[in-house]
């Protein structure tokens, strides 16, 4: 098979190992979604690996038939960037959750993105610790009752994209567990990206967070309570089409098309490619209704393009050209 005929299904990625998640976890749907992904982003199977850390998404590189590593909690990151810098022609893909990523692996997390390494980040968000049994993460709703919380937790959660723009990341998108077509287009999208490409996927945990983001993907509710935005294009959302986002001042306002003489051309346009990323993180930050898609998608060098034009011009002005060269060079002397 060549490199210019491609034509791998999913099942091609597809390994031989039995899927351990529990019955309805939403994880299913995202192998699923990643498995098609991976046959239109036109890359060899032997040049394609998964890293994980620890948590139950981290189970993933079992399941793809792909290289891979089950690396430690929270390290990933480290993994990850030692398998592109070693061969950048690799497609580096990171599985992760909120309590691997942002607990004890957050320090690695904010400077892989702030680095710029092209990895495509999948950050499962539970909204908790599901492999130790259903304790609060950090990303778990303020007054949440869990296992470690039986009277609510009091601490304040992140937003994972709050987090991703703060530490000057390049691509945020963000995805549900029960859209697995979009969220397929945005892998697609985020191998495309060059840099750090961080996909936050809103994932249910049916045993200990159960319909945790109900409210915005319910059958009834989800067309009214999710904006799903696309470059170039007007953020209009809701059952019948007729509601959108546009700027009041400095803050983001739901207005309904018809009303108040608001017309189509009233409403943002969404420019995933601008520089600035404050309206990106308005969006990133807004809770009802809930963005997905892709955030922001703003190209730069990555960090192992930096480092290889740091290494040629060193090579080039450098007088040593080889370690014979460094050795014999300055004052030497030659022991009988």
């Amino acid at each position: 098979m060549s490199v210019e005929t491609l034509e791998y299904t999913a099942k091609d990625f597809s390994s031989d190992q039995e899927v351990k998640w529990c019955p309805g976890c939403g994880d299913y749907a995202i192998l699923k979604a990643v498995q098609k992904a991976m046959p239109l982003i036109g890359r060899k199977r032997e040049d394609i690996v998964f890293v994980s850390g620890i948590g139950c998404s981290s189970r993933f590189p079992y399941y793809m038939d792909t290289y891979g590593f089950h690396s430690i909690h929270g390290r990933a990151p480290a993994i990850a960037t030692g398998v592109k810098l070693a061969n950048p022609n690799l497609s580096v893909w990171q599985i992760t959750g909120d309590g691997d990523a942002l607990a004890i692996g957050g320090n690695h997390f904010i400077h892989l993105i702030r680095r710029n390494v092209s990895i495509n980040v999948l950050l499962f968000n539970n909204r908790i610790y599901g492999l130790t049994k259903g304790q609060f993460s950090p990303t778990t709703n303020l007054g949440q009752s869990t296992k470690s919380s039986p009277q609510g937790t009091i601490d304040n959660p992140f937003n994972p994209g709050e987090l991703v723009l703060g530490a000057n990341g390049h691509f945020f998108a963000r995805a549900t567990d029960t859209n697995a077509k979009a969220l397929t287009a945005i892998l697609v999208e985020a191998e495309k990206h060059r840099g750090a490409s961080i996909i936050e996927i809103l994932q249910n945990c049916v045993i200990f967070n159960k319909d945790i983001f109900s409210d915005y993907t319910a059958k009834d509710v989800k067309l009214d309570n999710q904006v799903h935005v696309e470059h170039g294009k007007p953020m209009i959302f809701g059952a019948n089409s007729d509601k959108g986002l546009k700027l009041n001042g400095f803050k983001l306002e739901i207005v309904t098309i018809g009303e108040d003489g608001i017309t189509e051309d009233d409403l943002l346009v969404h420019d995933a490619h601008e520089e600035d990323n404050t309206l990106h993180m308005m969006l990133a930050k807004l809770q009802m209704p809930v963005v997905t898609g892709i955030i922001r998608s703003y190209g730069e060098d990555s960090f192992e393009m930096r480092m290889k034009k740091q290494v040629e011009e060193v090579e080039k002005n450098s007088p040593f050209k080889s370690v014979n060269d460094l050795l014999e060079s300055g004052e030497t002397w030659e022991i009988k």
